[in-house]
């Protein structure tokens, strides 16, 4: 089985880091733009995609911050991260993704990212 590695994508996204961070950290947020319908209990969230589902838990949370997921089946050491990058002069948003796949995947689950980015930003209006 090919070793997974991490890569990070970054999204510029016009939107307040609090609005954000509903979207990114709720269950009600997530499902209007990250997975058909999202459930959350005992720290596990359930996504579902076209009735298949998959459960990642949540390892770590900062308040307005950043999010990362544990996928329950996946390899120890692999997760996502959604982290709010609020540059200091600017003011500018961004929202920085950490993920982990295989080479031979890797422009394919980047591909996934950038529409999932992009679906986020229709629905913030942003």
């Amino acid at each position: 089985m090919a070793e997974k590695k991490k890569f990070t994508l970054e999204y510029e996204v016009k939107s307040s880091p609090r609005i954000l961070y509903s979207f990114i950290s709720e269950p009600n947020g997530l499902s209007q733009w990250f997975a058909d319908d999202v459930n959350f209990r005992d720290q596990v969230y359930t996504f579902t995609w076209d009735d298949e589902q998959q459960k990642a838990k949540l390892v770590a949370i900062k308040e307005y911050k950043s999010v990362k997921f544990k996928w329950i089946d996946d390899e120890p050491q692999c997760y996502f991260e959604m982290e709010i990058v609020q540059d200091e002069l600017t003011n500018d948003v961004a929202l920085a993704i950490t993920d982990f796949t295989t080479d031979d995947l890797l422009a394919e689950k980047k591909q996934i990212w950038d529409n999932q980015i992009d679906y986020l930003i229709s629905v913030l209006g942003a």
